[in-house]
């Protein structure tokens, strides 16, 4: 069998390691001319590090990443509204990592070039169409800097993991339009600076006009240093679902529009504006995702990650969800009968999770149990468990970890 991969995405390289490793012969096709180490932060939670680390990835990981330690939610006041451990300091068998997107894409791509050989990731082709029939799937690319036809492809089966503005879900919903927008902005950047709490430690600021989130994603230049991940996300526009203002999910910030809303944020230890201003560059870009589909696989052709599934950035939990979309497609693919049985099972299993997963984050996420407490103590609280109870805070976060997969029983089972 082999399955075409269009996306070189950390889902779609997860995707033909994992198939590598199942006796599938896989092959990436990526529109960039290179990979390259771009992005921000992100957090990956214990149940993706788990699949990862089945395939032998931790001691790099461990090498380009923090394990995080702990999370503490806390009001725009500063004050602690929630704190937990994470990863093997909670007790799972698997840590949790705070890394920088693109050394972690990186990582992995490197991992499949050893395994595969340095034909398994085509770059530089840009895929415009394909047909399927019931001998296997055609696939044809353009050369994606001139747009100049280039090559046609055969294989069993197809997989789109082509992101957000997917070429393959666009082909099966052409109708869909600009992704969906409830009126929130959100700015990233990543600098150099001094440590807070542990070094290992991750703050989620804020309350339901604004947030912050804030960790290090990996060393600094000393011991006393780390190279620090901020996001800030405000609603700028009214909470009715839009389509998007932009197609530009990578615009440079400007500072001059991120700073009135780094002001808004008191978080222990650390000065939110000045770290914002010492960041050489931002970006800013409006914090979209798509309804979630009826269907996902069409014959030989199927979808997975930001293509399937597009998700707002809260509760740590989009990059995880495409590496577990990965082990479901490589598992059905290696024991079903036939490729398009195997699209159906993996259907079957991870549409009706993500779903859930994309509902979950336009309602907060584990985030939301800072909006409820200011919701209730909009000035302040001196006694948050007079404002709400440990055990109603407790249900909106771990009520999420569970819906999501990476409780601690669910991820040692």
């Amino acid at each position: 069998m082999k399955v075409l991969i269009a996306g070189a995405g950390l889902g779609g390289l997860t995707l033909a390691l994992m198939l590598h490793r199942r006796g599938v012969e896989a092959v990436v096709f990526e529109q960039a001319a290179e990979i390259r180490e771009v992005g921000v932060g992100i957090n990956i939670l214990p149940h993706a590090i788990k699949e990862l680390a089945a395939l032998g990835l931790l001691p790099a990981l461990n090498t380009v990443g923090v394990r995080t330690l702990e999370l503490h939610y806390v009001s725009r006041l500063g004050q602690k509204v929630w704190s937990e451990l994470r990863g093997t300091e909670a007790g799972f068998d698997f840590p949790q990592f705070s890394i920088h997107r693109g050394r972690l894409q990186k990582l992995v791509h490197d991992a499949v070039v050893a395994e595969l050989g340095p034909g398994a990731v085509r770059t530089g082709l840009r895929l415009q169409g394909f047909q399927q029939n019931e001998g296997g799937v055609v696939a044809h690319f353009t050369d994606a800097k001139y747009g100049l036809a280039s090559e046609t492809v055969r294989g069993d089966v197809l997989v789109g993991a082509d992101g957000i503005h997917s070429v393959v879900r666009r082909h099966f919903f052409p109708n869909q339009g600009r992704p969906s927008w409830q009126g929130q902005m959100l700015w990233r950047g990543a600098t150099e600076w001094p440590k807070f709490l542990s070094g290992r430690s991750m703050y989620i600021a804020g309350g339901m006009s604004a947030k912050i989130a804030l960790y290090p994603i990996a060393p600094g230049s000393s011991e006393e240093k780390r190279l620090t991940n901020w996001a800030i996300v405000s609603r700028i526009a009214d909470g009715d679902i839009t389509p998007a203002p932009t197609d530009s999910w990578s615009r440079v910030g400007r500072m001059e529009d991120v700073i009135p809303y780094a002001r808004r944020f008191n978080v222990p230890g650390v000065d939110i504006e000045a770290l914002v201003r010492a960041t050489p560059v931002s970006w800013e870009y409006p914090m979209c995702d798509r309804d979630p589909l009826p269907n996902w696989s069409f014959g030989r052709v199927t979808l997975l990650g930001d293509a399937a599934h597009p998700m707002y950035p809260v509760g740590s939990n989009g990059a995880a969800q495409a590496i577990l979309d990965a082990r479901s497609l490589a598992d059905w693919l290696r024991k079903a009968e036939h490729p398009m049985q195997a699209l159906h099972e993996y259907e079957c299993d991870r549409l009706p999770k993500t779903a859930e997963i994309v509902r979950l984050n336009r309602k907060g996420g584990p985030e939301r149990v800072i909006d409820e407490v200011e919701k209730l103590a909009p000035a302040g609280f001196e006694y948050v468990d007079r404002v709400l109870s440990h055990s109603e805070r407790e249900a909106i976060v771990k009520g999420y970890a569970g819906k999501a997969g990476f409780t601690q029983a669910q991820v040692n089972k």
